[in-house]
């Protein structure tokens, strides 16, 4: 058996096939074959790994070249995706021998982080994720935004199919990635897949001359479901504009379903709005984001608060080793470990957890990813206080 990286051409005969038993209808039919085609140019950039066992393929998986804004910095991130194995070579090691080595590859490359969607998160937990929030979908009826139709709202919106609008949308999602923890997009080929599919609307807000939010959506019948993309907005007049432009299709469509941050409330976007609002994790299908960090040069310089702990990183093959991590500067400083210093055992997924801002130091204990005293906490918390997320790209 080997392991080696695929070429473009050799996507569909050695990895779609994977990928397509198993997360499609199966077995799949020729129109859908044909799609598979045009879509392995669309991975040029990424890095698909497969097990082979002379011409039969064991396993797959993919990594993403991507950019992660992590409590402010910007920092290259692997999002591992289309990981998929033979039904007959399952349980059988192949798929983490896989992640091992796309995993050393992309850090050796200089990715400090990865991210990903489990088909079951205590799988990944093993190799040091952990578990990010997911986006909320909130659904409603378009004439309960009735009252915004006839609001006084400086600015004006824009409409176009997502080919003609890319660039203005793209600009939008760079100075998201700047402005948002957790927020991440893609590079490359990967990126302009939603202009060369084009299968959605974009409606931009501007105010001055400036685009302040964007929503990219498509409708799937008359008298049925708008269905929403993430609706960015910078402030609340610009969610106000994209609204208002929702508002305009009643009488056209039935319900309007749009996500939104874990830290947006729909409820209060209007008076007697009646909305669903909500998350769903389920396993295999609907499943929340992890994370992790995949080297710890990820974290010198972000910005942080005066706390000072060493930590040991134990069990993991990235993160390891002894470090003395000092905020009392205001940027996080990691150094040798002689100073003396609260300590605190952390695992990979533990690390992250708080430097995602996901966890409390308690809650990192007593979800078995460390062993901090009462001491080591106060500080980590300093350092790493909790901090909402927002993953954003979905892959």
């Amino acid at each position: 058996m080997e392991i080696r990286r695929l070429t473009t051409d050799e996507l569909v005969t050695h990895s779609f096939p994977l990928r397509m038993y198993a997360f499609q209808p199966s077995p799949e039919t020729a129109d859908r074959t044909d799609q598979a085609r045009r879509l392995a140019a669309l991975h040029e950039d990424n890095r698909t790994l497969v097990v082979l066992d002379g011409d039969t393929s064991l396993a797959t998986a993919t990594a993403i070249p991507m950019r992660q804004n992590v409590r402010s910095a910007i920092l290259p991130m692997a999002g591992v995706a289309g990981v998929a194995s033979h039904p007959l070579s399952r349980r059988q090691g192949h798929v983490r021998r896989l992640l091992h080595q796309l995993l050393d590859e992309m850090r050796d490359e200089g990715h400090l982080v990865s991210a990903l969607y489990p088909f079951r998160p205590s799988f990944y937990e093993r190799f040091g994720y952990v578990g990010l929030p997911l986006s909320r979908t909130a659904t409603f009826a378009p004439q309960d935004l009735g009252p915004l139709l006839r609001a006084d709202l400086p600015g004006e919106v824009s409409w176009q199919r997502i080919s003609a609008g890319y660039p203005r949308y793209r600009e939008f999602t760079e100075r998201c990635l700047h402005q948002r923890h957790g927020f991440s997009i893609f590079c490359g080929r990967w990126a302009e897949r939603v202009r060369d599919m084009d299968e959605r609307w974009l409606v931009t807000a501007e105010i001055d001359g400036a685009t302040v939010g964007t929503l990219t959506y498509r409708i799937d019948d008359h008298a049925g479901d708008l269905v929403g993309d993430d609706l960015l907005a910078a402030d609340p007049v610009a969610r106000a504009l994209l609204l208002r432009f929702l508002a305009g299709h009643a009488g056209q469509v039935s319900r309007i379903r749009v996500e939104v941050p874990a830290d947006e409330f729909p409820e209060l976007w209007g008076t007697d709005f009646a909305v669903t609002t909500e998350a769903r994790v389920s396993q295999p299908d609907y499943a929340a984001p992890m994370a992790r960090l995949l080297s710890l040069e990820a974290l010198p310089g972000l910005p942080t608060g005066p706390g000072r702990v060493r930590i040991e990183l134990a069990d993991d093959r990235y993160l390891a080793g002894t470090h003395l991590l000092d905020g009392t500067s205001g940027h996080l400083e990691v150094g040798s470990a002689g100073a003396p210093a609260p300590t605190a055992v952390l695992t990979a997924a533990g690390l992250s957890a708080l430097v995602y801002g996901v966890l409390d130091p308690v809650e990192v204990g007593l979800r078995g990813h460390g062993t901090i005293g009462p001491d080591a906490a106060a500080e980590l918390r300093r350092i790493f206080p909790r901090q909402l997320p927002y993953m954003f790209s979905a892959f």
